[in-house]
């Protein structure tokens, strides 16, 4: 996957005080994606813009699109992530 496709899949984090705490108490970040994104795609999306390895993704749609929460193996490496693209 190039990184033109990784950003079709991915379009912005998801920035709130409940996904701000998500990121300190359970290694996760939330992303608004693509309506038609699966699971493996978001994981690999991650990896190719932020390069970053995911171990879990779980999805939701809501009335702002598909949210994608991806959790990391630590909780520093999630921080990391999320001071990296501006979330903190």
């Amino acid at each position: 996957m190039n990184v033109e496709q990784a950003m079709k899949i991915i379009i912005k984090p998801y920035v709130t005080e409940k996904t701000f705490a998500m990121v300190e108490n359970e290694n996760k970040i939330c992303f608004i994606v693509e309506k038609s994104a699966r699971k493996p795609e978001i994981i690999v999306a991650v990896k190719t813009l932020y390069n970053e390895k995911a171990t879990k993704v779980n999805t939701a749609r809501t009335v702002y699109g598909k949210k994608a929460f991806v959790q990391f193996e630590t909780t520093a490496k999630a921080r990391d992530l999320a001071t990296k693209i501006g979330m903190l």
